[in-house]
């Protein structure tokens, strides 16, 4: 992964290098989208840290898409370059894939603000401004309660654990007119995973390590002032 995403930092620091010299007019320019966004997440198990009830051989998990609504907020230093960052909250549960029968639910609605922040690099291609960018993502989990299928088994209360992660981003926008609407689409990819720990009272009876690793993809109107 680190590799992956040295060499898209360093495409990105060329390609602005060796872009056209452009006219900054954009330079102080803010760019707020709204957006239909899809958040698709994996949740897979990687590793089992703790088990205490004899998790079945090949025991595993997924946490399902959501379609959530997302503000993103962008500042331009320039034509070519500007920061952004995204306001919202995705909610998932968590259910067995196997060693469990399919569908049981281990976690229920988790909810996630996936605080993000990323560098773009933009282009014109006569009129159509596609972009690339890279960043950071500190993935919060605001709420998580225990599957229905674990409260039976004693399971009193379950967490996920906060986490940095890195993002790669790609995008186009597309002005419509001149008085700064515009529509846009936007593709990231999360590099980021989670600690899940299930307790019976104050008895930690399973902990597993998770790739979550998103896509989120985003559709929307913008507008820049």
């Amino acid at each position: 992964m680190k590799y992956t995403l040295a060499f898209a930092c360093s495409a990105i620091a060329l390609a602005m290098a060796s872009a056209p010299a452009m006219a900054q007019d954009r330079a102080g320019d803010v760019q707020l989208k709204v957006v239909g966004t899809a958040v698709l997440t994996d949740g897979e198990i990687e590793e089992v840290n703790v088990d205490a009830v004899g998790l079945a051989a090949g025991t595993n998990t997924e946490a399902n898409d959501n379609y959530v609504p997302t503000i993103a907020v962008e500042y331009f230093f320039s034509d070519n370059f500007s920061i952004e960052t995204i306001a919202g909250t995705t909610q998932h549960d968590v259910d067995a894939v196997s060693g469990f029968p399919a569908g049981t639910e281990l976690v229920s609605d988790a909810l996630l603000l996936p605080a993000t922040v990323t560098a773009k690099a933009h282009f014109d291609a006569g009129g159509v401004k596609p972009y690339v960018g890279a960043g950071v993502a500190y993935f919060i989990w605001l709420d998580v309660d225990p599957g229905a299928a674990t409260i039976p088994l004693g399971v009193t209360d379950t967490d996920l654990s906060d986490e940095f992660g890195f993002v790669l981003q790609a995008g186009v926008d597309v002005p419509v007119g001149d008085d700064g609407f515009g529509v846009t689409f936007d593709a990231k990819r999360y590099f980021i995973g989670t600690t899940a720990q299930w307790y019976v009272n104050d008895t930690l009876v399973i902990e597993t390590e998770h790739d979550l690793d998103p896509w989120v993809l985003s559709a929307g109107i913008s507008y820049t002032f």
